[in-house]
């Protein structure tokens, strides 16, 4: 939150997903899901860890409220880019959910560990994605 001179707070408008995925129909289902689950929702998207780093540590972007990163992707995967973020002071404050196609127990402790707010295996229905993206919405992080 920012403040104008009076001290009346300035609310922050409106949402900002950032989603994370080389899989371009993900993506795309994501973001579809999205906008069902309000308008005012922004969502910005990278192709892998890479791309992403890149994108959160350049300070003339906006931060996200949320990133949304799957796990298995080429060039800088989604524990290395988990990582990196938890590591920067600037990004460390943004949850983190793993959005993936791995089931894997273990994995999603392993992540959890490494700062990971939540872990969800993809669902491939639009419905399911606009009940999880609500779902973790509707919680504040902190």
């Amino acid at each position: 939150m920012t403040f104008e001179s009076d001290n009346a707070p300035i609310m922050k408008q409106s949402t900002n997903l950032f989603i994370v995925d080389d899989d371009a129909d993900d993506r795309r289902l994501f973001i579809e899901a999205v906008k069902e689950v309000g308008e005012d929702i922004e969502c910005t998207s990278a192709v892998n860890g890479e791309e992403a780093l890149e994108i959160l540590k350049d300070p003339a972007n906006t931060l996200p409220d949320y990133i949304f990163l799957d796990i298995r992707m080429p060039r800088v995967n989604g524990k290395q880019c988990l990582l990196e973020i938890k590591k920067d002071d600037r990004l460390k404050h943004i949850p983190v959910v793993i959005f993936t196609t791995s089931r894997d127990v273990e994995e999603s402790k392993e992540l959890r560990e490494m700062g990971a707010y939540h872990f969800i295996s993809k669902p491939t229905d639009p419905d399911e994605i606009f009940y999880l993206v609500s779902f973790i919405l509707a919680f504040p992080h902190s």
